[in-house]
C-alpha cells in the first residue's frame, strides 16, 4: 500500500503529496517549506535524493 508509513525503501526514494501527513514529514525532514518542496519536484520530479541535494544548496 503506497503511503504507509510501515512501508521503507521506495516509498522513501520517491517524494508524494497525495497525503498532507507525507507533505508534512518531508517539509521537516528536508528543512523546508512546502512551497519550497513543491518548486524543487516541479523542477527535478520526485525523486528524494535529487531534491534533497536541490534543497542543500
Amino acid at each position: 500500500m503506497a503511503g504507509d508509513p510501515k512501508e521503507t525503501g521506495a516509498d522513501r526514494r520517491l517524494l508524494s503529496f497525495e497525503q498532507d501527513r507525507e507533505v508534512r514529514d518531508w517539509t521537516k525532514s528536508l528543512g523546508c517549506t512546502e512551497e519550497q518542496l513543491r518548486a524543487a519536484v516541479r523542477t527535478l520530479g520526485n525523486s528524494a535524493e535529487k531534491v534533497r541535494e536541490y534543497l542543500k544548496k
